[in-house]
């Protein structure tokens, strides 16, 4: 069963909790549609910019109103910019292109993170295509369009802790699957349905210094997660996996509670490289 769906509007910053949504073929509706760069037009993440969790958009259905909130600082109320020229935008050494959304948000950012920042749209015109065992697309995110963890991977991980749980929240999960029993099934869903939606495995997660980030206070917080994970995720193509990437293959609509059945299980990619 789905028990929780997660878009962010904004690479990077918090993420907001839908009881339903579209599914479209670069992930859930407006979800990455947005990042953050700097003044050469390279993304912000949280793994050097720790205070975008505390960043807190809010869009409208349509996409047309853009909201950013942060503690201390008014409300930045953007309306979406679709038509300005085209600029470089720099994602992990590749590059793509951004609509510049203007000086108000670009200022507004600025201050809140304490360096230059401007806020850039993907294009509608935008056609990046994404690796795996099933290829895809996606906005801006770090590589496909959907991230899903199950409830039971969370609570395995919370059982080999030696200090306070970790919380969801932590691994921005697209979509958190309830009812397995099981921890890690999700490595093994190569095909995954919720109505009339399909997804398709692509690869694991792999899990990086995003982790460490308590995503309330925007401040790094210790070596766990990472720390536990290395005990016992190491994957065989390199780093700490946790929860895994699917890509869309049939679009619609999805809702929390929604049954979700796998058609096709396969094995899992942590003992064996993945493919790019």
């Amino acid at each position: 069963m789905i028990g929780e769906l997660i878009s962010y509007p904004v690479k990077g910053c918090a993420g907001v909790p839908l009881s339903e949504t579209v599914l479209t073929y670069t992930g859930l509706a407006h979800d990455r549609s947005f990042m953050v760069v700097d003044k050469e037009g390279t993304f912000r993440t949280q793994r050097r910019d720790p205070r975008l969790s505390i960043i807190r958009p809010t869009i409208d259905t349509g996409g047309e109103r853009l909201t950013l909130c942060a503690p201390g600082f008014k409300d930045m109320h953007i309306a979406v910019d679709l038509d300005s020229p085209r600029q470089g935008v720099d994602l992990f050494g590749r590059r793509y292109q951004g609509i510049d959304q203007g000086e108000g948000p670009a200022e507004w950012l600025s201050s809140v993170l304490g360096s230059a920042s401007r806020l850039v749209r993907v294009p509608p015109e935008h056609d990046r295509v994404t690796d795996g065992r099933t290829p895809g697309t996606s906005g801006y995110a770090d590589s496909s369009a959907v991230h899903a963890i199950s409830r039971a991977t969370l609570n395995e991980l919370n059982r080999r802790l030696n200090e306070p749980s970790i919380p969801m929240s932590r691994f921005r999960p697209n979509i958190v699957i309830e009812g397995w029993d099981e921890p890690h099934l999700e490595d093994r869903a190569h095909r995954m349905v919720a109505g009339n939606v399909e997804l398709g495995y692509a690869k694991l997660a792999i899990r990086c210094a995003v982790t460490l980030v308590d995503q309330q206070c925007g401040e790094k917080s210790g070596p766990e997660p990472l720390r536990t994970l290395a005990t016992y995720r190491r994957a065989a193509a390199g780093g700490v996996a946790f929860g895994a990437k699917f890509s869309v293959l049939r679009p619609g609509k999805l809702a929390v509670g929604d049954t979700l059945t796998v058609p096709v299980w396969t094995d899992s990619q942590l003992n064996a490289s993945q493919p790019t």
